[in-house]
């Protein structure tokens, strides 16, 4: 049977990469159900068309068990997300990670996701491929060059072109 999967859109987030990981889980029958780090399910890509999440992550946090995955969909992650360091979505969306981190369960991102896992304590100790701006500032993770990588549970790419050599690794992991 399938797994169901989270999947955490930023605002604004990169639309050409959280479409083709939700294009993937339909196509392949994986259950996704998406939540906005934000507080309202009203959302912009990065260029500025509107989006409707299915919920919040206030939502999620709390019910990291009833999915076996999360997608961290990147856009403007790192500096929104230090603009709005303090607001409870963001804090939320720590929360979410950690659980899913701490259960072992399978996270999933591209771009600056693995910054993100680095900087909060997810996937320490495990090889990530990140933006290749940003790749001298994991700390606890091992940033390579690599077009994506898949260390234990930890499933990430490069930036949204990279995604699609990562999705046949990530659909293998989900049916």
């Amino acid at each position: 049977m399938a797994k169901k999967v989270a999947v955490l859109v930023v605002n604004p987030v990169n639309g050409a990469g959280l479409f083709q990981y939700l294009e993937a889980f339909f196509e392949n029958g994986i259950q996704y159900k998406t939540f906005a780090v934000f507080d309202s399910i009203n959302v912009k890509t990065n260029s500025g068309v509107n989006l409707q999440t299915d919920d919040v992550i206030a939502h999620l946090k709390g019910n990291e068990d009833e999915y076996d995955a999360l997608v961290f969909a990147c856009g403007d992650a790192i500096p929104k997300f230090s603009e709005n360091a303090g607001q409870q979505y963001n804090r939320d969306m720590l929360v979410v990670m950690k659980a899913f981190e701490d259960k072992h369960k399978v996270m999933i991102g591209h771009c600056a996701a693995a910054l993100l896992f680095d900087n909060f304590g997810v996937g320490k100790g495990k090889k990530v491929a990140l933006h290749p701006y940003i790749k001298d500032a994991v700390k606890e993770c091992i940033g390579t060059d690599e077009k994506f990588v898949v260390d234990g549970n930890i499933y990430t790419a490069q930036t949204e072109n990279t995604i699609p050599y990562l999705i046949p690794e990530l659909l293998k992991a989900l049916k």
